[in-house]
């Protein structure tokens, strides 16, 4: 398999490295200082495109690419008010893309285990959901969009909760979430449920950024042959 990348930061390199380990093959990467090379000409021998940007760029990037037309996987976070317009625009010009908030094999099994408890909670009203996530100082969103993607979740099951909220700034039928930023933290995310009588949580903690690469490359190839637009649980057949 052909990638191309976009986005050659800490996890631009993790991905390259997975790739190779896996047998494929990155042809061409792009960052702040090649943008004269980000053209369809370029991607030409592409067969998938891996995006892991900024929230400010991301939209435009993956925008561009599925118009090349390529499929895509994305694992930036904090640009999905334009989700919508990006599934359009991948039907329109019948190629692929998946987005996930994390593609570390773990964190999915965590989101499904979230969604799951979130729906026996549903009968306990005694229990309080609390998120917390930790991150390394050079995080650019807060809360994470693992942490969100949990919030999320939790409200999908749950007929109290209608979102979240950050931790500093409670509100009624929200579910808050702390967000911590210290040290070269790679992610951690722990869902609690709390009542008056005992606490029951669930926790994820990555090791370093080779989960979340793995999770990518398993992504393009699910996806360089097929049209469309998924999710991580249709990679992992949840």
């Amino acid at each position: 398999m052909n990638i191309a990348l976009v986005g050659y930061g800490r996890m631009g390199h993790e991905v390259e490295e997975m790739a190779k380990k896996l047998g494929h093959q990155v042809i061409i990467k792009i960052d702040v200082n090649n943008q004269e090379d980000f053209t369809a000409e370029k991607f030409a021998d592409a067969d998938v495109v891996i995006e892991f940007t900024t929230p400010e760029s991301a939209y435009k990037n993956i925008v561009k690419c599925l118009e090349m037309p390529k499929p895509v996987v994305s694992g930036t976070t904090g640009w999905l008010k334009h989700y919508d317009e990006v599934v359009k625009i991948c039907r329109k010009n019948e190629t692929s893309f998946i987005h996930s908030s994390n593609f570390s094999i773990g964190v999915n099994i965590l989101f499904r285990l979230n969604s799951e408890l979130a729906r026996l909670m549903a009968g306990l009203r005694d229990y309080v959901p609390f998120i917390e996530e930790i991150h390394h100082t050079r995080k650019l969103d807060a809360p994470s969009g693992t942490a969100i993607s949990l919030a999320e979740g939790i409200k999908a099951q749950h007929p109290v909760y209608e979102g979240w909220c950050p931790a500093e700034s409670p509100r009624d039928n929200a579910i808050p979430i702390r967000s911590v930023r210290e040290g070269n933290v790679p992610g951690t995310h722990i869902v609690t449920w709390d009542s008056e009588i005992d606490t029951l949580s669930i926790r994820h903690e990555a090791k370093g950024r080779k989960g979340f690469a793995f999770g990518a490359i398993i992504a393009a190839e699910f996806i360089k042959s097929r049209k469309g637009v998924f999710t991580m649980n249709d990679i992992l057949g949840f």
